[in-house]
């Protein structure tokens, strides 16, 4: 049985040589293959016909981390801390809406997950710790390695996410400054932080479409977080 072809969408960077390059971490690649998918980079600036061609041929989509979506796709809040790229958010967004109405196993992490419910019509708190009363510190990121556990999160009961993870409630590591603010209609939230902040997000009807605010790639030495990706990349098996 071959493995399911995973894309993974990866962003714009430049080498120490000030090369331009497309980046994307080893630990979301590590996560895929260990899982037992066959990870594939999607350059952030792909044109329409090359990443339709591509997700015709995918048998799942994972939305990675990294900068902030523009606030003009939700009108968001300006604030100092918001870096867009905007490259990004062209392909993104309506990959996202793409492979939901394709029905192609779907995983959102930390700006995935942020994308997902922006696609879909939501909005984003764009600095959590200004904007959301009594919020918790979410951005650890430059304080922490990314393996720290910051806060528990609570697992609603009956959701996909909670017969993944098999745990009402879980340590994750917290590696962002935005957040969901309103959920975006059809959308389940799955996992809440302390503070209210939703974690976790699913579409009830769908074959298999959540994401999570947290990095579960960083995690995969604890069981629940290796079980998402499995999970995940079994839903994509059979796509096939």
């Amino acid at each position: 049985m071959r493995r399911p072809l995973i894309g993974i969408t990866a962003r714009h960077d430049v080498t120490s040589e000030k090369l331009p390059a497309v980046l994307l971490l080893q630990a979301y690649i590590s996560a895929i293959i260990e899982a037992g998918g066959a990870p594939i980079l999607i350059p952030p600036d792909m044109p329409e016909d090359g990443w339709r061609v591509l997700l015709d041929r995918l048998d799942g989509v994972l939305f990675s981390g990294g900068a902030d979506i523009g606030l003009a796709h939700f009108d968001g809040e300006p604030h100092p801390t918001v870096e867009v790229e905007p490259i990004r958010d062209a392909l993104e967004l309506p990959l996202l809406r793409a492979a939901v109405d394709a029905d192609k196993p779907t995983l959102g992490i930390c700006r995935g997950f942020q994308v997902m419910n922006v696609a879909l019509g939501g909005t984003l708190y764009t600095h959590i710790i200004d904007q959301l009363p009594n919020a918790l510190e979410h951005q650890w990121y430059s304080l922490q390695p990314r393996t720290y556990l910051a806060h528990p999160v609570r697992v609603e009961e009956g959701t996909r996410l909670a017969d993944i993870l098999g745990a009402p409630l879980l340590d994750v590591n917290s590696l962002h400054h935005q957040g969901i603010k309103d959920l975006a209609p059809g959308l389940k939230p799955t996992a809440y932080a302390p503070d209210g902040l939703i974690e976790g997000i699913e579409l009830p009807d769908h074959k298999f479409a959540m994401a999570v605010q947290w990095h579960p790639e960083w995690m995969t030495s604890h069981e629940e977080m290796r079980r998402l990706f499995e999970r995940f990349v079994e839903a994509a098996g059979r796509s096939a």
